[in-house]
């Protein structure tokens, strides 16, 4: 009987035991055969909100941001040593933001990871990944993170990356490797793998990530989140950088749930003064817009990439089911073949990101008054 009476509050506690012990007895199984993630954290009832659900929990006050906090550090504790998808924590810092007051906004107590790469937070260290920039850290907040504070996100420590956000994996000189949850010998993906990880693993709902060239997306995949690139500009960059990769580079987050995704968007899109180019505005809210029936759609799905790399069987398999599932839902659903076109916009991507990346390493060099060594950068 005493079942019956338990708060969300003893569940959590609670909780902090029991993820200890999934984390101790980690099995090694393939992710198409695990119905949830091998490391699903707490378990129980914080399992059943996305970061709609536990802003909701909040407002009614079944729980306080401090509890929620609580219940995030003992799943970092626990699960970070096995995934390692966090380059720095601060709950100290998020204690002191909640005791400070948060505001009203949609997402008011909710915890919140920061990508370690482009964004700034004041008095944390931003490295990009990169030994070279480790002891970087600004005393002001970037637009995006003043942005997340006012929506009343809780931000407690930064996501793993690779070094200046370059790679399709999670590793660096400086911080290792990032596992995926779903098995512990997968990459996550990249460049938001930390935070790719993190979601998955259920340590939170959502964080912060960035996209260049499928750093959400990739992440997203590998992971089974949900992970958007929204248009360039639609989310700010700034203030220290307007523009990333020639356009190539925009800014959201790998989260649980598609309304999650649409009502961050919301909270954080806008233009900001400086920028060389804006996103038209939105007709309504995207959280609306996630809550309508898009009609007839057509849709173009790809088998054979124009690049000539092979593609696995199972990578093939899932396109393709993807693809019935959208026909079955009444969409026009066609195999097409992407224009030979593709290779040259490849090489002139690539163009565009190493000659970003030398200006960056140029930047630095000329700051520090001496040149940057190979042994300094992977």
């Amino acid at each position: 009987m005493r079942e019956a009476t338990v708060t969300r509050r003893e569940m959590l506690r609670r909780g902090g035991v029991a993820v200890a012990g999934v984390a101790a007895s980690v099995m090694d199984r393939a992710a198409s055969a695990a119905p949830a993630p091998i490391l699903p954290g707490l378990p129980g009832e914080y399992d059943r909100f996305d970061a709609t659900g536990l802003a909701e929990l909040i407002a009614r006050r079944e729980v306080t941001p401090g509890e929620l906090l609580d219940a995030v550090r003992t799943r970092v504790e626990a699960l970070q040593p096995r995934l390692n998808c966090f380059s720095a924590t601060f709950f100290d810092r998020a204690e002191a933001q909640i005791e400070a007051g948060l505001p009203e906004g949609p997402f008011r107590g909710v915890p919140f990871a920061l990508k370690d790469v482009s964004h700034q937070l004041a008095g944390t260290a931003t490295t990009s990944g990169s030994r070279l920039f480790q002891l970087s850290v600004p005393d002001f907040d970037s637009t995006l993170v003043t942005r997340y504070k006012k929506a009343g996100l809780v931000l407690f420590g930064k996501t793993t990356s690779p070094e200046l956000g370059l790679s399709p994996t999670t590793e660096s000189a400086l911080f290792g490797m990032t596992r995926n949850p779903w098995n512990l010998e997968r990459t996550p993906g990249g460049s938001s793998g930390g935070a790719g990880a993190a979601v998955a693993g259920r340590i939170l709902p959502m964080a912060h990530g960035t996209d260049g060239g499928g750093s959400i997306r990739i992440p997203a995949s590998c992971c089974g989140v949900f992970g958007l690139k929204p248009t360039r500009a639609r989310v700010p960059l700034g203030p220290t950088t307007l523009e990333a990769w020639g356009g190539l580079v925009a800014c959201h987050a790998l989260t649980l749930s598609v309304r999650d995704s649409a009502a961050l968007l919301d909270a954080t899109s806008g233009s900001e003064p400086g920028s060389p180019y804006w996103a038209p505005p939105r007709e309504r809210p995207f959280l609306e817009e996630a809550k309508t029936d898009p009609g007839k759609l057509r849709i173009g799905f790809v088998l054979t990439p124009p690049t000539g790399v092979p593609v696995d069987s199972a990578c093939k398999k899932a396109a393709e089911e993807a693809a019935k599932l959208c026909g079955d839902l009444g969409h026009d659903v066609r195999e097409t073949q992407l224009p030979e076109q593709c290779r040259v916009v490849d090489e002139v991507n690539g163009t565009i990101v190493f000659v970003s990346v030398a200006r960056a390493l140029e930047a630095l060099s000329a700051a520090r008054g001496r040149p940057i060594l190979e042994s300094e950068v992977e």
